[in-house]
């Protein structure tokens, strides 16, 4: 075994070897993997080998689809079989919201290349002959789906990784990470120790002890999931011989189970609600190719529901039932990408989809570790997601949810509770007692809406019971003024002698003089969009800098790697130790004036202002600016404040019939001034010119800064797409993103977000689609639970288009 290598990669299982081969094929061959058994030890060689290319995230859909397509590359490089069938599939609705449900993959799964189609439940039973179409209103047929051999596809990868040079080490047990002095990582295992620069953890089931050898306690448990294999069934091989095909995959939403056919039988498998967590604190290192004790019982539920859409299950024996445990994250999406403060350190686990995410895990990550950037948009699947606040307690109440409800419909207005409340602001039980209905980002609770005793969401695709309540809250801002809490924003504090010059060239905006705010995007080295922050010059040489709540720990990851060595910068995540308020509407002014001796008239504090001033008893860090694109106030205090400063704002309100507002209320107000937001207008993937925050980037500024010279060529070139607003011909669902859009006929673009601006009295989409049309007056489309609704462009913003009523 060597001693040294470039990059080492800790587990075989089939994540670990896609890994290996990816760095290996994008030239990095000075790389070993380091496996304490046989290859596929863990949860690989047991797994179901079911893949498909839908997913929640289509960005996620897209590795997958890459995933798939894969298999015949590594096949005739190894040499080695996949055993890849690629049957196509059906997923099965027995009411009609799943459908509605299904309805949108398909939207999704046009612009993303994705062959899917609307079909009857006979036409499905046409297909898989196994199903009692009486039991289905309806179901979607996918072409991509199939199954493969778990073994034959992991050592496909290895043996591919070895042809390209790299190697495989296996009886290698990694038994400590050690960081040396220079930067270097010292693994040590039961066979010597290897120095590296780069370190993988694709530990699977033992993802957490390798993550806990660097100090690193990472959200994974595994589950207990079971799957059963019949005996052979006649109606199988009358279908074989009959067709000359197998019989295609199912997924039987309702059933909470997933079938294919097995040999002469079929495979059935289950994500019961009475789940099972497999060794809760620790993994065993001594466990390898054993299978858990089976109990039906716990699935028998679930397979009652199956036997009875799929009558034929009920003529055959069970010839063997399959447990065994898989890794899961509290979102059910892995975890991936390079750990904040430990440079040189990736993880690739959580990976319960391996067969159809393992090969985009490695093709994302190999990219990052040699280019500096994933190659594509993985936010779904970024480590950063979480933060320390995803302890083993929330990790497990988390996992266990999505478990269950692998299968579930999620509606666009449902708020999961497992694991909540954690975070919480001063103001949490004062803004419940107002019927607050509370939603979670980055484990904060986030006031939604409002609700009036007895009333609460009525989970659904379309408008529900929160439509009219929202629609006040809407009203109180744009006729009066609103309060809301802004805790979740992530808030940061920049400080040191080198402070200026360091912002100055990690933002792309131009500097604002004491006392002065800006918008400012942040570029990464290809010109993109990593961030979209307000920055304030608060004097005397420190900064402070606001931006979107779940990206907090995926902006400092990338705020640290970018400091001087010098130490001449200081940047501190404030998190809760600063909370928020916002008040905003035309009355807000007049608040605000009641409860500070400051002047705040409009020459003493214009539109961009910053300064620290008093609210009642409270010292606040006040801005003029407001994301409902009305006049408002951004104050920021200690949380030991909150409760003064809340309390002095809504006394000083009341004879301007001040109303709460929730995030609901602030995304219909923010829509109808065509204001994007991070990680759905603004992400990785699109430029600031496609974005349209090109008038925010300062690009002649002397100091340069990242992404300089990238953004000046889209800005010549004229990138590829444009952000635009679209007032879409809804009735009684509004999109919620990831919906297609429709030229003249045929898909251009995708929506990114939207929903109903309640005081324009329009339904209003955001996305975007080819540069070319932009700007075309006509023809579009914008479908919504699979019909298209007519949309148009709308180039300026419906309400306050000159901004004078935010600058008065």
């Amino acid at each position: 075994m060597k001693s040294h290598a470039k990059g080492v990669v800790i587990g075989g299982g089939v994540v670990g070897c896609s890994v290996l081969f990816h760095l290996a094929r994008h030239g990095w061959t000075d790389v070993v993997l380091l496996e304490r058994d046989e290859l596929t030890s863990g949860s690989t060689w047991h797994a179901a080998g079911g893949m498909h290319t839908i997913n929640g995230d289509p960005n996620v859909a897209k590795l997958q689809k890459y995933t798939i397509s894969l298999y015949k590359e590594i096949e005739e490089l190894s040499g080695q079989a996949t055993g890849v069938h690629l049957t196509g599939g059906v997923l099965l609705a027995a009411t009609e919201a799943r459908l509605d449900w299904l309805r949108g993959v398909v939207s999704k799964g046009r612009y993303l290349g994705i062959d899917l189609e609307v079909i009857l439940a006979k036409e499905a039973a046409e297909l898989m002959p196994l199903i009692d179409p009486k039991q289905f209103v309806g179901a979607v047929r996918n072409k991509e789906d199939g199954h493969l051999d778990p073994s034959g596809v992991t050592h496909a990868y290895a043996k591919a990784a070895r042809k390209l040079g790299a190697e495989v080490e296996r009886f290698t047990k990694v038994e400590d990470i050690v960081r040396r002095p220079d930067g270097l990582w010292r693994v040590i295992t039961n066979r010597g120790d290897v120095i590296t620069e780069q370190v993988v953890n694709a530990g699977g089931l033992w993802a957490r002890e390798v993550g806990r050898m660097v100090g690193l306690e990472l959200p994974v448990l595994a589950m207990e999931h079971m799957y059963l294999i019949t005996e052979d069934m006649p109606e199988v091989a009358d279908w074989n011989k009959k067709t000359g095909t197998e019989i295609i995959h199912a997924v039987d939403f309702d059933g909470e189970i997933y079938l294919r056919q097995e040999r002469g039988g079929m495979l059935m498998g289950t994500y019961e609600k009475a789940n099972k967590v497999w060794s809760e604190f620790s993994t065993p290192w001594n466990f390898g190719h054993e299978l858990l004790e089976p109990d039906i019982d716990r699935i028998a539920p679930s397979l009652e529901v199956g036997f009875r859409h799929f009558p034929a299950f009920q003529k055959t024996g069970i010839k063997q039932i399959i447990n065994g445990p898989f890794t899961f994250a509290p979102d059910g999406n892995p975890l991936v990408g390079p750990v904040r403060g430990l440079p040189g350190f990736w993880v690739a686990c959580g990976v319960m989809a391996g067969f159809s995410q393992g090969g985009g895990v490695g093709l994302a990550l190999s990219n990052w570790m040699i280019e500096g950037d994933p190659g594509a948009d993985i936010w779904a699947m970024d480590v950063a997601r979480y933060g320390d606040w995803a302890t083993m307690t929330y990790t497990n109440a988390k996992v266990r949810e999505n478990y269950s409800r692998r299968f579930s419909i999620r509606f666009p207005n449902e708020e999961l509770p497992a694991g909540r409340p954690l975070k919480t602001t001063p103001l949490y039980d004062t803004l419940s007692a107002k019927g607050a209905q509370w939603g979670v980002a980055f484990g904060l609770e986030v006031p939604l809406w409002y609700a009036p005793e007895g009333v609460k969401d009525e989970f659904s695709w379309r408008r529900s019971t929160d439509f009219d309540h929202v629609g006040s809250e809407v009203a109180a801002v744009r006729n009066g003024v609103g309060l809301s809490e802004i805790s979740s924003f992530a808030k940061y504090k920049v400080t040191g002698e080198g402070a200026a010059a360091w912002l100055d060239r990690l933002l792309a905006c131009r500097m604002p003089k004491p006392g002065r705010m800006t918008l400012a995007p942040m570029l990464k080295e290809d010109g993109k969009l990593i961030g979209d922050f307000t920055l304030a010059n608060v004097g005397e040489g420190d900064w402070f800098v606001a931006g979107s709540g779940v990206a907090e720990q995926y902006h400092m990851r990338w705020f640290e790697a970018h400091l001087p060595k010098d130490d001449s910068v200081q940047i501190k995540s404030l998190g809760q130790k600063l909370t928020g308020l916002a008040i905003a509407g035309p009355k807000a002014r007049a608040v605000l004036a009641k409860v500070t001796r400051a002047d705040v008239s409009n020459p003493a504090f214009p539109f961009m202002a910053v300064a620290t001033i008093d609210i009642g008893m409270a010292r606040c860090l006040v801005g003029r600016v407001s994301y409902t694109g009305d006049l408002g106030y951004e104050i920021w205090m200690p949380p030991e404040y909150q409760r003064a400063a809340y309390q002095a704002l809504i006394t000083a309100g009341e004879e301007f019939g001040i109303g709460m507002f929730g995030s609901r209320a602030l995304n219909a107000l923010r829509l109808e001034k065509n204001y994007g937001s991070w990680a759905r207008e603004y992400r990785p993937i699109y430029g600031p010119l496609e974005a349209g925050l090109d008038r925010f980037v300062a690009y002649g500024k002397e100091a340069g800064f990242i992404g300089k010279e990238a953004a000046i060529a889209e800005r010549k070139q004229g990138g590829k797409l444009r952000l635009r607003a679209f007032i879409v011909e809804a009735t009684d669902a509004d999109v919620i993103g990831d919906e297609a859009i429709w030229h003249d006929g045929v898909v251009r673009g995708w929506v990114t977000s939207g929903g109903y601006a309640h005081n324009a009295k329009k339904s209003i989409a955001m996305g975007y689609v080819p540069k070319e049309i932009a700007d075309r007056p006509d023809g579009f489309e914008i479908e919504i639970l699979g019909k298209r609704h007519a949309a148009r462009i709308q180039a300026t913003p419906l309400f306050d288009a000159n901004f004078e009523r935010m600058r008065a």
